[in-house]
């Protein structure tokens, strides 16, 4: 399913038409995915016992860890709706800190990920996925006070530590916001996001970042190799001086590779 037909479901005037074509899309995309997950299995092994090919050349071939092949035969073996496997193998363990509140330090460099991961001594690496119009999820919509399903700038990114994936990270704009703009653009902003930001006029006032445990959509399990668990959530939206919610960064992050220490501000609570 494409961005235009969720825009299309979105826009639906009815809102108990516009709910019923979203369970019915919901609906084909679950089993669509359990069909894939057979295809993908039945295709590996056809691979492995009639092209002769080991799991490495087919990892390689994919672009994936060997791991993740293991993983892909298993998840397509049980029967329809039964819940996803763990991992098969380990993993190497990562285990990258994401600090809340975001330091001013680190939300004003290059890259909050790349500072964060430099810190923590880890092998960074970044690439984006996409950019471009997107509409708008219920969380995204309420965090940048727009309605669900109306179009938003999104730019998608993926972030690896030591060659482990750990999360996921967009940046949504509205519309009035980023479009015509630089935020809009292909690419990483240069120097930063932030100062591509202020030279629009826009002056920080305040932001609020809220964080949520839950499972990972088919697509974010895929990308981040987390079958069968769960990710957090961090949804941080920042706020102009007038009062316009101008940046919604949403970051996945695959749970059992991230700790989050939390600040307490000083001199203003109790043991």
């Amino acid at each position: 399913m494409d961005a235009r037909t969720l825009h299309d479901i979105a826009a639906i005037p009815d809102p108990l038409d516009r709910a019923r074509a979203a369970s019915s899309a919901m609906t084909t995309l679950q089993g669509q995915s359990v069909e894939l997950s057979r295809i993908r299995r039945q295709a590996i092994i056809e691979a492995q016992e009639s092209g002769g090919l080991r799991q490495e050349d087919i990892a390689r071939h994919l672009g994936v860890t060997p791991g993740r092949v293991s993983q892909m035969k298993k998840a397509g073996a049980g029967p329809a709706h039964q819940a996803p496997p763990g991992p098969t193998e380990p993993r190497p363990r990562v285990l990258v800190e994401r600090a809340l509140p975001t330091p001013p330090s680190v939300r004003g460099s290059k890259s909050l990920y790349l500072t964060e991961a430099e810190r923590q001594g880890l092998t960074a690496e970044r690439k984006m996925l996409y950019i471009g119009r997107e509409p708008a999820s219920d969380h995204v919509a309420a965090g940048l006070r727009t309605e669900p399903g109306e179009d938003v700038i999104a730019r998608r990114k993926m972030f690896w530590a030591n060659g482990v994936p750990v999360r996921i990270s967009t940046s949504y704009f509205r519309t009035d916001v980023a479009e015509g703009t630089r935020l809009a653009e292909e690419g990483f902003v240069l120097p930063t996001l932030q100062a591509a930001i202020e030279e629009l006029g826009h002056r920080f006032s305040h932001a609020t970042e809220t964080l949520t445990a839950r499972p990972p959509t088919p697509y974010e399990a895929d990308l981040l190799e987390v079958p069968g668990e769960w990710v957090v959530q961090i949804l941080r939206v920042s706020v102009s001086t007038d009062d316009m919610p101008i940046h919604a960064l949403e970051t996945v992050c695959a749970a059992s590779r991230h700790t989050f220490p939390i600040g307490q501000v000083a001199g203003s609570d109790q043991f």
